[in-house]
């Protein structure tokens, strides 16, 4: 008997959808990978745009580490001058405009740079007066109401407290802030004096609220020469605080972490020129010394000579002449009826301004001792000190490795 042949059972088709690929967004991306992204943006502004956009990207950012590595990349930028003006009761500001940058834009146009936050008193002529400025703080001084300020224009941060306690018979020197931006929000303000062969200083600390004062410091390498001024206006470097004399080839540090002043030499031929040159530090942040000669920079590292001993010497002479006629247009044959005048050194760079004789606009310009690149900034009339203002780091983004977790 023949098999019967079996049916074909019905294919049966399939009822269930194709999985769409998987996608991938960024905040899916691994935190090392973030971070990575993240060191690419063009400057701190972006950071801070990108840090405000997702408390995960937020805990990625901060980090000593992170923070360490950015800064190397990309130093806090400047964002303008602000300028001392006689007669007005607080300082004037002139912006950078950079308009490859949108963000740093941001950061101007969002920052309080009239200071209204700063208290203001009728009868308080001649007003608040620029003493230093660090990390993006504002150290201000007004002589008839004895109040000091330090403002951040940035964050509107505002902190006033009293001056301290001083003598009609000593002559006082400067007013520094130290601040560091691995301890937000707090501060110490050095205040620092001279009788006629001593100095010294007084610290105010923001978390004790307390101004402490130094014993005097006796010891001198040359004789001081008996006179009320023998110390020249101060400079900060590095936490460090020094003072040139008057006359003699030698100045007085202040170490503001152990507290102790000590003396290093001065060149010879800078000694009570204290407008030909500036201290400050170099791009890796060692101390370094900028002199002027014409239209012309040198360089000065503190290096060992054969004996041992750490001595002031000639790292580079950078001449300038024909960078500053095209930057800033000055006829050829006028340039030499101006002046060059080196006014800072941070972080590598050289901030600048070029005086003439007989006509009162400046140009002011900044110079890159490692690139070796001059930039102009911008012209304007000026009578008096000014202050780079460099963005600082936010509060907000500094942590710790190990309280990443903000939840």
């Amino acid at each position: 008997m023949p098999r019967r042949r079996r049916r074909p059972r019905p294919r049966q088709t399939s009822t269930a959808k194709p999985q769409p690929p998987t996608v991938t967004t960024i905040h899916s991306l691994g935190d090392d990978l973030l971070r990575e992204i993240f060191l690419r943006l063009p400057s701190l502004p972006s950071l801070v745009r990108a840090a405000l956009t997702s408390r995960a990207f937020l805990a990625v950012i901060r980090s000593p580490a992170f923070r360490c590595r950015f800064r190397a990349l990309h130093p806090p930028p400047l964002l303008g001058f602000f300028f001392e003006s006689i007669g007005e009761d607080v300082p004037s500001f002139s912006p950078i405009r950079r308009r490859c940058d949108p963000d740093i834009a941001a950061a101007v146009r969002g920052a309080d740079v009239f200071l209204t936050r700063i208290p203001y008193h009728e009868d308080a002529s001649p007003g608040w007066k620029i003493k230093d400025c660090r990390g993006g703080c504002l150290l201000l001084l007004n002589y008839r109401t004895e109040q000091i300020a330090v403002y951040n224009p940035l964050t509107r941060a505002l902190d006033l407290f009293p001056t301290p306690p001083h003598d009609s018979k000593f002559r006082y020197m400067n007013y520094f802030l130290l601040y560091s931006d691995q301890s937000p929000g707090s501060f110490r303000v050095v205040y620092s004096c001279h009788d006629k062969s001593r100095v010294r200083a007084s610290i105010f600390s923001s978390d004790t609220r307390e101004w402490q004062i130094l014993p005097w410091s006796e010891a001198a390498p040359a004789q001081p020469s008996g006179k009320k001024h023998w110390l020249l206006s101060g400079t900060q470097v590095n936490g460090n605080l020094y003072w040139a004399h008057a006359k003699q080839a030698y100045m007085v540090v202040l170490d503001t972490a152990t507290l102790q002043f000590s003396f290093i030499d001065l060149l010879e031929h800078l000694k009570g020129q204290g407008y030909l040159y500036k201290l400050g530090a170099a791009k890796d942040g060692k101390l370094c010394m900028v002199s002027v000669d014409e239209f012309a920079l040198c360089t000065w590292l503190r290096r060992a000579d054969d004996s041992g001993a750490e001595k002031w010497m000639l790292h580079s002479v950078i001449p300038l002449v024909g960078e500053i006629l095209q930057a800033t247009e000055i006829p050829e044959d006028e340039l030499y009826e101006h002046c060059l005048k080196v006014d800072a050194v941070l972080d590598g760079i050289v901030y600048m301004s070029i005086l003439g004789e007989h006509t009162s606009p400046s140009w002011f310009l900044s110079f890159c001792l490692e690139t070796r690149k001059l930039e102009k900034l911008f012209q304007r009339t000026f009578d008096n000190s000014f202050y780079p203002y460099i963005m600082g780091w936010p509060p907000f983004l500094i942590g710790n490795d190990n309280d990443m977790a903000l939840g």
